[in-house]
């Protein structure tokens, strides 16, 4: 029988790939690259987005 996929919304920034590594171009003393991790600022590296508020209508 499949399993269902749980319904987690993604951060529609990233696409849930909320960390990246990207080299600098230079290399470190072992001749291993320099790498910078950068996380999604919408996010702040957990990949999942909030949920979208509910806007209240007043009723006259």
């Amino acid at each position: 029988m499949p399993q269902r996929a749980q319904n987690t919304p993604v951060c529609r920034d990233c696409d849930g790939f909320a960390t990246a590594a990207i080299t600098t171009g230079t290399r470190n003393r072992d001749g291993s690259r320099a790498t910078l991790r950068v996380t999604c600022p919408a996010c702040q590296g957990t990949g999942t987005a909030r949920p979208a508020r509910v806007r209240e209508v007043a009723r006259v």
